[in-house]
């Protein structure tokens, strides 16, 4: 039950903190593309590069941490549903290359994003 909780409480402060970026998207980018969405994916890719490639570096990291860093604040700022909704939006608009463009964008730049971040804390 424990480790339930932990999640519970990390998974709060990620979706809390997504929300954020996603409001401050929409009042300075507007809502003609989903720069939120695609901040927080970009963001929490590098997020977890980082995290795991410093909790592959310590010795132990206790088991508590990860449930609440990883899936807890990482999984509840990040989002594959939004992402996909917005993609859906996009092409119901007819916007078929921006949709397109923001799904190449949100998987190629992820994945480069989590590999940097994986890369530059084995650096450290």
């Amino acid at each position: 039950m424990t480790h339930v909780l932990i999640v519970f409480i990390g998974g709060g402060l990620g979706a809390a903190l997504r929300h954020g970026v996603n409001r401050a998207s929409l009042a300075w980018f507007g809502p003609g593309f989903p720069v939120g969405t695609l901040f927080v994916n970009i963001a929490g890719s590098l997020a977890m590069g980082l995290l795991i490639g410093m909790f592959a570096a310590m010795e132990p990291v206790s088991n508590n941490m990860r449930l609440f860093l990883a899936t807890g604040i990482l999984g509840g700022f990040t989002t594959f549903s939004a992402f996909s909704l917005d993609a859906l939006t996009l092409w119901e608009r007819g916007q078929l290359g921006l949709a397109g463009a923001y799904v190449a964008a949100s998987v190629l730049l992820s994945l480069a994003a989590i590999g940097a971040g994986f890369l530059i804390s084995r650096n450290f």
